[in-house]
């Protein structure tokens, strides 16, 4: 049975950028980032309840008018949709796939790099059910570390990162990512995160 390629997905961008966090910043990415999710946690940036219905077609087309072999599924929460469909058509034509997902759901095996932000100090009855993966990205609200230390065991790297709220100011953010630079200074086995890509200014 061919791919229905009429398929439609809820998106709400598709653009070109520098990976801004985490394991892989500084790397150029296309970033198809899908409307929904599960969860509503604050400091989330994105209006993912606003989204286009695009056609599997047109979205591949998107990507492939840049010149870059790395996509990043994002939401909202991706894995709501059918990423093994819109994988297999995306690796067609040699396109490596990461996902960041809150692990909520499990991750389909077509993806190529797993980075899960668990949720759970803001949810702790939601179920973790993704629990391995290559990187493993928390979002630091004064939440206890230990937490984490069985989900860790499942990841290659852990990173902490601060909470950035859009409507404080700079000097509040600064504290947040103070308070966090001295707790991976304090906790082995973490690394530390930041979203440069606020601080560039660009998506």
């Amino acid at each position: 049975m061919g791919v229905e390629m009429d398929k439609k997905y809820p998106i709400v961008e598709i653009f070109h950028s520098v990976q801004g966090e985490g394991f892989h910043t500084g790397v150029p990415h296309i970033f198809v980032r899908f409307g929904n999710c599960n969860l509503r946690c604050e400091w989330c940036d994105t209006d993912f309840l606003t989204f286009e219905e695009m056609e599997l077609s047109d979205i591949v087309k998107q990507v492939l008018q840049y010149d870059c072999k790395r996509v990043i599924f994002t939401g909202g929460e991706p894995c709501l949709q059918d990423l093994n469909t819109i994988g297999s058509e995306l690796k067609k034509h040699g396109i490596n796939l990461s996902v960041e997902t809150n692990g909520t759901i499990p991750v389909p095996e077509i993806i190529d790099w797993i980075c899960v932000s668990p949720k759970d100090q803001v949810y702790p009855n939601v179920a973790i059910k993704q629990r391995f993966g290559d990187e493993l990205k928390v979002v630091y609200c004064g939440q206890d570390l230990s937490m984490y230390e069985e989900l860790k065991d499942g990841f290659d790297h852990h990173f902490l990162q601060p909470c950035y709220m859009e409507n404080d100011s700079v000097e509040q953010n600064g504290k947040s990512f103070a308070v966090v630079e001295n707790l991976v200074k304090n906790s082995p086995g973490w690394r530390l995160s930041l979203q440069t890509h606020k601080w560039m200014g660009v998506d």
